[in-house]
């Protein structure tokens, strides 16, 4: 099965997503503690190692989904977007630059 490639975002595309209130889903691919201590704001977190069991429960298969980690060093992200394309979800996005590009651009992290 070969699967498409992984779409890469910036930090441009993912602030105009939010201020254009596009539909997507924001997923935080971190363990619950790193969770806690600060996410993107309206983001959810499935972390990775249960993806498997908990997208089904959170995302739809057509829903557009945007999968982030700790920063562009952290293959979390990628290794959930390839997860979830393996699993039937087609519009996936990777925010390779994560919660450290986020404070990078001296935006606020939710806790």
């Amino acid at each position: 099965m070969i699967l498409p490639k992984i779409k890469f975002i910036t930090i441009e595309n993912l602030l105009e997503m939010k201020t254009n209130n596009a539909k997507f889903k924001l997923v935080d691919v971190l363990a619950q503690e790193e969770f806690k201590e600060g996410h993107i704001p309206g983001a959810i977190n499935l972390p990775l190692d249960k993806l498997q069991t908990s997208a089904k429960t959170h995302l739809k298969k057509n829903d557009k989904i945007v999968v982030y980690c700790a920063s562009y060093v952290c293959q979390a992200s990628t290794k959930a977007a390839r997860a979830l394309q393996k699993m039937g979800y087609k519009k996936i996005l990777d925010y390779k630059a994560g919660k450290k590009g986020w404070l990078h651009t001296g935006l606020e992290l939710e806790k």
